[in-house]
């Protein structure tokens, strides 16, 4: 088949509620972009009608639409390596199926490209996520921006396009957890963020509970920066030092005072104080003992049940 100029990525996950709306919406805007097109969907293991929905959505457009089904819940970010892998544009753009960035914004994203950039991030105007959602993104984007060199204003927003080229490099990476925003900005030349409009989820609820995000945000830490271990390391020596000079303040007042036992609370404080930053520590180390556990292992990323192609028929991977 002749390759695309363009390839939309989307993953799917238990979206059966606003499917139909996403597909009403999205086509009429790939049909008026001027480019040939791929729309690539990809199934992480829903458990509602969403698998078959794909089907019948390819069925329907086999000319421009591949879905790739997979063999179980392996995350959004396994699920869009899975589809940059199938993907054969010369422009790849992910966007979520929930509806909260239109696609509507897909030509903005496509007017950068053809002014020269190779990456283009998007950050979200008049957010509609909940406060418990944009306050710890905000704090945790600080964080980032201070401890690593990528800088993605909104990194949450995953309506953003790649070249070949950072598409390819993002594929050629082994790594088992990673952050495909930050990975990929790595391998830009010229990136560029524009902004881009919000809008609440009418259908389905967010699949990112606050284990799952805080999951994500910590592979975003401990896969770009060892700054965390640096700031522990320097952090350690400073308290070892405070602390002999706290015991040789204590041992001059015990010859020069005597024995007290007034000051028992306060070491019992101190005492408490350096256990849980060593707790800490240890947590930290765990973090990317963890991760190098993951990458040890070599386990597949994600497994592929089935592809649905007019260029290969429908494949079967077990």
């Amino acid at each position: 088949m002749k390759t695309p100029s363009v390839s939309i990525v989307i993953p799917v996950y238990n979206e059966q509620d606003g499917l139909t709306r996403l597909f009403d919406e999205l086509y009429p805007v790939l049909d008026a972009l001027g480019r040939s097109y791929e729309l690539v969907l990809i199934d992480d293991g829903s458990r509602d009608r969403s698998a078959s929905m794909l089907r019948e959505q390819y069925q329907r457009r086999p000319d421009v639409t591949r879905v790739i089904l997979l063999a179980g819940n392996f995350g959004q970010h396994n699920a869009i390596l899975a589809g940059f892998e199938r993907s054969r544009g010369e422009v790849v753009i992910t966007l979520d199926a929930d509806l909260q960035n239109p696609p509507a914004e897909i030509p903005r994203l496509l007017e950068q490209f053809d002014a020269g950039h190779d990456y283009v991030g998007t950050i979200r105007m008049g957010r509609k996520d909940s406060s418990w959602r944009v306050l710890p993104s905000r704090l945790l984007n600080a964080i980032r921006e201070r401890t690593t060199r990528i800088r993605i204003t909104d990194q949450g927003c995953m309506l953003r396009a790649y070249s070949r080229a950072v598409v390819d490099a993002v594929n050629a990476c082994p790594e088992m957890n990673t952050f495909i925003p930050a990975l990929a900005y790595l391998f830009a030349r010229s990136p560029v963020e524009i902004q881009v409009t919000h809008a609440e989820r009418e259908a389905g609820e967010s699949k990112y509970s606050v284990y799952s995000l805080l999951r994500l945000n910590f592979d975003l830490m401990t896969g770009f920066s060892i700054v965390p271990l640096q700031v522990y390391s320097v952090l350690g020596v400073a308290i070892s030092l405070l602390s002999f000079l706290f015991v040789v303040y204590m041992g001059v007042r015990r010859l020069i005072v005597g024995p007290e036992v007034e000051g028992v609370f306060t070491l019992f404080g101190i005492a408490f104080f350096l256990i849980g930053v060593v707790l800490a520590g240890v947590g930290l180390l765990g973090e990317y003992v963890g991760r190098i556990y993951a990458q040890v292992r070599a386990r597949p990323r994600y497994r592929v049940q089935a592809v649905l192609s007019s260029a290969e028929g429908e494949e079967a991977q077990h």
